[in-house]
């Protein structure tokens, strides 16, 4: 049974509980800090994407073979995708894109 009330709650409070905190702290983790942080999530996706395709069998049972599959290779575009974001994090300059025109 859901009470609305309770529905309506979880999802006017989670924006304010968990997304500003993240908002407000993280420009202030270092670059290394960032980068490691998505390098590790890169990770995380490439051994999920490898467990969901290449599994014998299915791995939840709400899941068809076929729907555990597309949910692996999603994994699998979410790392490359993650992998070129530091790519391109570490390869430009990203000052320039935060400075602030004074005049």
């Amino acid at each position: 049974m859901e009470i609305w009330s309770v529905e309506l709650f979880k999802f006017i409070s989670l924006p304010f509980l968990a997304g500003v905190p993240l908002r407000d702290s993280w420009p202030k983790l270092r670059e290394a800090a960032q980068v490691s942080f998505f390098l590790i999530l890169g990770v995380i996706f490439s051994a999920l994407s490898y467990l969901y395709v290449f599994s014998e069998s299915t791995l939840c049972n709400n899941y068809l073979m076929t729907d555990q599959k597309t949910v692996g290779y999603g994994f699998m575009f979410l790392a490359v995708s993650i992998l070129i974001y530091v790519l391109l994090m570490l390869f430009t300059d990203q000052r320039q894109y935060f400075e602030q025109d004074s005049g």
